[in-house]
This record gives structure tokens, C-alpha cells and sequence, in this order.
């Protein structure tokens, strides 16, 4: 353990911001573009030409940005409302001891991650605070770095899960690299056998592993209050404005959303229709039938958006450092680098490796498919591998080494009130148990 703590110190010392590490990116791939790169001869300096490849790119990846905030969002607003809340009310209750805590803050927050990753991140963030505020309350001594390392297990399962930005967005008719794939159905992605397998085996080993850690770590008394309630003035409603403190103004345009959305599925006919955009109109949905009125809603999206700003900040840089990869061809000779060292067997599990490489750089599953999506899908096809599963061995790259990237526990270690260096030493193992069965599933089928 205390190697453990060494490895995560030396970690936040060296680690910048995220919005630093993407620009560091940039510029190294600007290097490696003027080192690898021919100029195309049209009579401007070479590097002026990356430079407009890059102002080229740099826009074109403004819908995706705009899916990917909205997962985050909704998922954050799902948190919020009331019945969610009560469901990790009645969960602490049963968390009652330190073992307890452990195992169900990890399983609960992987399913619920599967199922939408915006909302696995607050929710286990809120159930992690949730339990050391008991804890405090009652005077009993926990773990608490270990309970908000569970909370942040669920970005171990996402990129497998119902949110996973590539095997969504590659599902999805003209998608920015159809003409080289085609659309890829989910069938042979998230609800393949190697996947399904997989996620299984994260599902039962992670929460044992962490119910085994609690009780070979020690445990101290903390003082967590909860947050003082904010007090809400009443203010008298008139005129149209009743409208949006209307129950039955929510109802009806949460069955709207709901009745389409049921439409949709039963006109498609198979889960070709699950992509992002569908999965955005199911938490719409669900956000609107789940809080009180639209003001109530609106309250948790104001909330909420503060969670998104590195998703909108930060992806026009990942989409230049496309433009430049794509219009260079500097994904081309990586393209090449992979086929020569690699197999057509060994060619997977190499992604996964290269994935969570570029994960410490692109700490965005969408901005990580966007920057390196082109050169494994092209490396595959020469190579015979199958698609599908290299789509599946960048996703597990991804969020395999999120365990040890601390971008995106950014909303936990607010909510929690806990240090990255605090949990990393937990997530480390958690790291190394998901680097076995990926690879071991991956060599599998």
C-alpha cells in the first residue's frame, strides 16, 4: 500500500490541468506533424499548413461536444431529483458497516455508470458523501478516501455501457468516418458476448475487491456536516409564469417525450436506434418526469452545467489536434507503426494499451474516438481485425486508465470534499484488477 501512495503522489505532483494537458497535446502534435509529415508543396511554410489544418478541425466536432455536455447534464439533473435521492437514502440505511459500504457504493455506482455515465459519476459521488455524513453523524470511524474511490469505480464500466461514446456514436447513420466503417450496430459492440462478458466480470470482482480492501485498511473518525438547505424566498407567481411550477404542465411534456420515445424504439424495431441522440431524448425524458415542474428542472440544469464546462472548453482543442492528425496524414504513419509491431492477434490488445496511453492526454472518451478512432480503424482493416472489437478494445483503454486520470473526478472530489491523492491509491487497484480482465477478455474472444 504505501508503493501504492508513492505511485499517486508522484502522480498529483506531475499532473497539470486538464485544459493544459490538451494543449501540451496540441503542440506535440504539431511537432510530430512537422517531424513526420511531408509539406504538400502549395508554397507555404510547413508549419502554417498545419496551423490551418488545425483551424480546420477545430470546429467540426461541435455537435458531438454538444451530446456529450448533454449526457453529463442530464444525467447530473437525474441525480438531483427527488426519488433518486431517496433511493440513496434508503442504500445508505443498509450500508451500515464499513465492509457493507465499500461493496455497495461500488456496485451500485458501476450500474448505474452502465447505464448512463453522467449519472454513475453524481450518483456515486452523492452516495459516497451520503455515507461518510452518516458516518460522521453516528460517530462511527470509516474509510473515507476508499468510499469516494468506489463512488468514482463507475467510469471503469462507461465506455462498455449504454453512454460508451464510440460504440454510440460509430451506431449512428453518417458518423465522421462511416465511409471508412460503415455503421456499426450495437449488436457486435456494447451487447456483443465479449462485452457483455466482460462487464460482468467488472461487476462482480470490483465490488469484492473493494469490500476485501476495507477490511485490510484502517478507518478514523471524520467530521463531514451535511450542507446546510438553502432558503428558498416565496415568491408570489402570477400569469403565465404558474406554468412553470405546474405539475401537470411536467407531466405532459414528460409523457410527450416519453410516448416518442417509445415510438421511436418500436418503429426501429432492433437497438440500431440507440445512439446518443436517443440516449440524451431518454434522459430528457426522464429528467422532466422525475423533477417536480419545469422550475424545479431548470434549478438542477442551472446546477448542473458547471459540470460540463471542460467538455465545452476543452473538445475544439481535441477536434484542431483531428484536423491536424486527419489533413496531415499524421494518422497515417501511426497507421503504419501499428501494423508492424502488431498481429492480427495481438493487434487488441495493443488498442487497449494505446488507449489508455492517449486517455492521460484526451481525458474524453468522445475526444479520444475523434483523435485515434481514424488511425485504428485503418490499422485494423489492414491488418483483418475485426472493427467491432477494436471500437471495444479503445473503449476499455479509455476507461481503464480513467482510474488514474483526474479529470473527470473533478464532480466527485467536490461533492465529497476529497483530494485526488486521497483516493488515487485505491483506484490504482482498481486499475490493475481492470487491466487483467480487459486483457484477458480481449485474448478470450
Amino acid at each position: 500500500m504505501k508503493i501504492i501512495i508513492n505511485i499517486s503522489n508522484f502522480l498529483k505532483k506531475n499532473l497539470p490541468s486538464p485544459f493544459s494537458i490538451a494543449v501540451l497535446l496540441t503542440y506535440l502534435t504539431v511537432i510530430l506533424a512537422l517531424w513526420l509529415t511531408p509539406s504538400s508543396n502549395s508554397g507555404n511554410l510547413h508549419v502554417l499548413e498545419i496551423s490551418g489544418y488545425w483551424a480546420k478541425g477545430f470546429w467540426e466536432l461541435l455537435g458531438f461536444s454538444m451530446q456529450m455536455m448533454l449526457i453529463l447534464v442530464l444525467g447530473y439533473v437525474l441525480a438531483l431529483t427527488n426519488p433518486v435521492k431517496r433511493l440513496i437514502d434508503r442504500m445508505v440505511n443498509v450500508a451500515s458497516s464499513m465492509t457493507k459500504a465499500a461493496f455497495l457504493v461500488t456496485l451500485f455506482t458501476l450500474i448505474f455508470s452502465f447505464i448512463n455515465w453522467g449519472l454513475g459519476l453524481i450518483f456515486g459521488a452523492v452516495f459516497a458523501r451520503k455515507i461518510g455524513e452518516a458516518a460522521s453523524r453516528k460517530k462511527i470511524p470509516v474509510n473515507y478516501p476508499l468510499i469516494g474511490a468506489a463512488g468514482y469505480s463507475g467510469l471503469m464500466v462507461w465506455h462498455g455501457g449504454l453512454s460508451g461514446s464510440a460504440p454510440l456514436k460509430v451506431a449512428e447513420n453518417g458518423h465522421f468516418l462511416m465511409d471508412k466503417m460503415g455503421v456499426i450496430p450495437l449488436s457486435e459492440t456494447l451487447f456483443s458476448p465479449m462485452n457483455i462478458s466482460i462487464t460482468l466480470a467488472l461487476l462482480v470482482i470490483l465490488p469484492l475487491l473493494m469490500w476485501w480492501i476495507s477490511r485490510k485498511t484502517a478507518v478514523k473518525m471524520i467530521n463531514l456536516k451535511k450542507p446546510r438547505a438553502q432558503v428558498e424566498h416565496l415568491v408570489k407567481i402570477t400569469g403565465a409564469e404558474k406554468l412553470d411550477h405546474s405539475r401537470l404542465f411536467s407531466l405532459i411534456l414528460g409523457f410527450t417525450f416519453l410516448v416518442t420515445s417509445v415510438y421511436i424504439a418500436i418503429r426501429a424495431g432492433s437497438t440500431r436506434f440507440i445512439n446518443l441522440n436517443y440516449i440524451n431524448f431518454c434522459l430528457f425524458t426522464l429528467s422532466i418526469l422525475l423533477s417536480k415542474n419545469i422550475a424545479e428542472f431548470l434549478k438542477f440544469v442551472k446546477e448542473s452545467i458547471g459540470a460540463a464546462s471542460g467538455i465545452l472548453i476543452q473538445f475544439p482543442l481535441y477536434a484542431g489536434i483531428m484536423g491536424i492528425m486527419k489533413y496531415s496524414g499524421l494518422f497515417l504513419v501511426f497507421t503504419n507503426f501499428f501494423v508492424q509491431i502488431s498481429t492480427s492477434g495481438s493487434f487488441p490488445v495493443f488498442t487497449l494499451f494505446s488507449a489508455g496511453l492517449v486517455n492521460f492526454f484526451v481525458p474524453s472518451g468522445g475526444g479520444q474516438w475523434a483523435v485515434q478512432g481514424p488511425v485504428i480503424v485503418e490499422a485494423a482493416k489492414q491488418l483483418g481485425v475485426s472493427i467491432p472489437k477494436i471500437v471495444m478494445a479503445l473503449a476499455y483503454g479509455d476507461q481503464w486508465t480513467n482510474m488514474l486520470q483526474p479529470f473527470w473526478a473533478l464532480p466527485l472530489l467536490g461533492i465529497t470534499g476529497l483530494k485526488a491523492k486521497e483516493i488515487v491509491p485505491y483506484t490504482l487497484v482498481l486499475f490493475l484488477a481492470g487491466g487483467f480482465i480487459f486483457v484477458l477478455g480481449l485474448l478470450l474472444f
